[in-house]
Formats: structure tokens, C-alpha cells, sequence
């Protein structure tokens, strides 16, 4: 008898085997029982009937309560009725670990709740469902750039120098200097595409901001590629392809996610089509002001309400383009016609998520962006690095840096709540 995988059944039907699972949950009526089973690759249906079975295997099937582990064995069965497709006639169960008093019931809980036990939160279907998108987005991510020849680079984790200033970093002792997690790995990007021409990172960053929304994560993963001889229109070519793709691969591989989810997949496809709409930060602040926001100034960075009206003005993620130089980071390219700014553009996704995508193309002259690390109050000598990439064979080049757990939260299409939740949370990827 051989032991798969529920995800395998389609090559097994009419087969007896044997699947280790959970009881997701279970129901009977008269002489069948009903068990749904998972076992981390997919939920699926065991019938056990009772004249089919000993004595002793239905009462075991008719007392198993939620989450208790088994051995199934059985003969998988095609099941039209069900989107999975496939069912185990159960005619044999054994007990692994026994699960009592199981605290997530299929009864309605709060979020407050619901993160408290996380760790148990994660093996429900809505939570397996956003985990498995988030898988397919990194594989997609390493098969984009891959097959656009970029190379893989593992930037630190703890840096001395930043990429935006020491404000919102957490700063730590290392061996009697100051060191910071990372928020972000573009300066060594820069310094690897010098070397590689087109590269990218994909790792963890961390702001020590103290949000309470569940926009803002303290600890995220962010994909952050870095081309040379490359400038901002190219890049953002790369960037609506990239994620294009991305929407893609989720339609083609996530099918039974989306489907518990009760995520539009026709809504997912217009998010596929390119290339994507492109508004600079002048006539995006001019639509807000003609649309009844008085609470913006050019000058100003948009909030939340600003990004959702703009993002709803267009039926696809949307390119805002070139904003003020104040309001940016020290290494963004000046615009070569004006001195207020820099060649940057920011990507939003539709549907209220914001802002997926920060890029820019990155400053090359030396004197200028020396005269930047001053005005910002950095360190020179921590920068003497950056600085040196400007002084040895220095070429236009361009770079980006997409979230990805926020690009998770827009394509699983979950509910973004913006409001503030009383406890700030730590690791805040598993969504409600």
C-alpha cells in the first residue's frame, strides 16, 4: 500500500492508500461519517460507512475530535460534488496524537484572538490558502528573474550604513560599534550590480516604527533588484512586467487558494494587461484637490486616503512618478530639469492596498550625492563605500523594492483593515 499525499489523489483513484492527516473537522449522519482531512497540501473529504467498516473503526471515526492526527487508509474515489475533485473511502483509522479542548472552533473569533493563537491560526483553510499565494509569488519572483538573468545577492542583515537614515532602524551592539537590522539592502545591491549588471535580494527588513495598523509590519520580506545601464522608464518596464507576472502565476497555480479565498479571478486578470497607467506627483496632487481633498499641499507625502482615491481612478496598478526631492531619500537621481524632483516613481496597487513598489533611478555624480549624505546628517565615513561606487567605473542604473507581504494581502484579495489594533505585533505575517 503506498502513502501519499492528499494533493497526489488524482494519481491514485481507485487506488488503496494510506495518508497521514488532521481532522479539520467532522460530521455524520446515521451510518456514515464525514471527516474533513488535511495534511498541509490540500483538504479533502473521508466517507467512512458503517457497514463498510468494523464496529470499532466507525465509533473511532464518530468520536475524533478537531485537529487529532491519523493514518487514513482507504480507496480514493473520484467526487464530482466537491471543487477538490477527490475522497478516501476510510476503511481503516489510526490514532497518532490525540487533539482535546482544541481553542480555534469553526465558530466565528476575533483577530485579537485569532493572532494570540497564530501558531495553531495558521492550519485553518483561509490561512492556508494566503500562505500557499505566498509561496507561489516567491517562486514566481525566482523564475521571473532568473529567466531575465539576474543574479541572486544575500545582502547583510545587520549594516552599519542605511539606506534612509537611522530614525526608524533597531539599533544594536555589535562588538562595541553601532550596527542596525536592515530596512533595506539597495546601497549593496548597487555596490553587486556594479559587479553583476542586473542583480536582486530577496530577504527580511525591519522599520522600529510603533504602527498599529495592519498596513505597517515591524518585520517584512522585501525583493529588491538593482540594474546597471539602466534608466527609470526601463526599470519601470521591468516593474509592471515583474508583477504582471506575478498576478499571473498566482491565476495559473493557486486555483483552490482563490477559491477559498472567494478571490475574482476576472479582476485578477485586468491586472495583467500593460502596460500599466502612469501619473506624475504634480497631476496626482492636482486630481486629489480637484477631488475635494484639502488636506494636501504639493509637498506633502499621501496617506492612505490619497493612494485609494488615486488607485481608484484607474482599473490597474498605477505609476506615480517623480516626487518632491524633500520627501525622498538622499540617492534618488534629480530630475534634470528641475531642482524640487527626483526621478523615482512608486507603484499602487488598485483596490486600497497602496503602495507595492518604491523605485528609483539612482544619483551617479559623486560631489552631488556627498553633498546629499551631508544635508542629511549621515555619516561620511559609513558612506565612504557608496561613495567609492561613484569613483571607480560609475554607470546610470536604476532599482526598485516590492513588499511582499503586502503584494500577498492585495492578490489573496483579504480584507485590509487600517484601524488601529491595540498590541503592536512582532511578526505580523499571517493575515486575518
Amino acid at each position: 500500500m503506498e502513502q501519499i499525499q492528499i494533493i497526489d489523489s488524482k494519481n491514485h483513484v481507485g487506488e488503496t492508500v494510506k495518508i497521514g492527516a488532521w481532522i479539520a473537522n467532522k460530521r455524520s449522519s446515521g451510518k456514515i461519517a464525514f471527516l474533513q482531512l488535511r495534511d498541509g497540501t490540500a483538504y479533502f473529504q473521508g466517507i467512512v460507512v458503517k457497514s463498510e467498516v468494523s464496529e470499532e473503526v466507525f465509533q473511532l471515526a464518530k468520536s475524533l475530535t478537531q485537529e487529532t492526527s491519523v493514518w487514513i487508509t482507504g480507496e480514493i474515489r473520484e467526487d464530482s460534488r466537491s471543487k477538490f475533485g477527490y475522497e478516501i473511502g476510510v476503511t481503516g483509522i489510526e490514532v497518532i496524537g490525540e487533539s482535546n479542548d482544541y481553542p480555534i472552533t469553526p465558530k466565528e473569533h476575533g483577530t485579537d484572538f485569532l493572532m494570540d493563537h497564530r501558531h495553531l491560526w495558521l492550519r485553518s483553510s483561509r490561512q492556508h490558502a494566503i500562505m500557499q499565494i505566498r509561496n507561489e509569488i516567491i517562486r514566481a519572483t525566482y523564475e521571473f528573474f532568473n529567466n531575465h538573468n539576474f543574479v541572486k545577492i544575500d545582502p547583510p542583515i545587520l549594516t552599519a550604513s542605511t539606506a534612509e537614515g537611522t530614525t526608524d532602524l533597531f539599533e544594536t551592539n555589535y562588538f562595541d560599534q553601532k550596527a542596525y537590522l536592515s530596512q533595506s539592502g539597495q546601497l549593496y545591491m548597487e555596490a553587486a550590480a556594479l559587479a553583476f549588471g542586473k542583480v536582486f535580494s530577496f530577504g527580511p527588513t525591519f522599520r522600529a516604527e510603533k504602527s498599529k495598523t495592519r498596513r505597517h509590519l515591524i518585520e517584512f520580506w522585501m525583493i529588491e533588484p538593482e540594474m546597471a545601464f539602466m534608466h527609470q522608464e526601463e526599470s519601470l518596464e521591468v516593474q509592471e512586467q515583474y508583477v504582471a507576472f506575478l498576478v499571473q502565476s498566482v491565476l495559473d497555480n493557486c486555483d483552490h487558494a482563490l477559491d477559498v479565498l472567494e478571490r475574482d479571478r476576472e479582476v485578477l486578470k485586468k491586472y495583467t494587461q500593460l502596460p500599466f497607467p502612469r501619473i506624475s506627483y504634480d497631476e496626482a496632487v492636482e486630481l486629489l484637490k480637484k477631488n475635494g481633498f484639502d488636506d494636501i499641499e504639493w509637498g506633502d507625502d499621501f496617506g492612505s486616503p490619497h493612494e485609494t482615491f488615486i488607485a481608484n481612478s484607474f482599473d490597474r496598478p498605477v505609476f506615480i512618478l517623480n516626487y518632491p526631492k524633500a520627501i525622498k531619500a538622499f540617492y534618488m537621481k534629480p530630475h534634470p530639469t528641475r531642482d524640487d524632483v527626483v526621478i523615482c516613481a512608486d507603484m499602487i496597487a488598485p483596490e486600497g492596498y497602496g503602495e507595492i513598489i518604491g523605485g528609483s533611478e539612482r544619483a551617479i555624480d559623486h560631489d552631488y550625492l556627498l553633498e546629499q549624505i551631508r544635508n542629511h546628517n549621515l555619516d561620511e565615513k559609513e558612506y565612504s563605500w557608496y561613495l567609492d561606487l561613484r569613483r571607480y567605473g560609475s554607470v546610470p542604473h536604476s532599482g526598485f523594492g516590492l513588499g511582499l507581504e503586502r503584494t500577498v494581502t492585495w492578490l489573496a484579495g483579504i480584507e485590509h483593515v487600517r484601524e488601529a489594533s491595540p498590541f503592536p505585533r512582532l511578526l505580523n505575517r499571517i493575515y486575518p
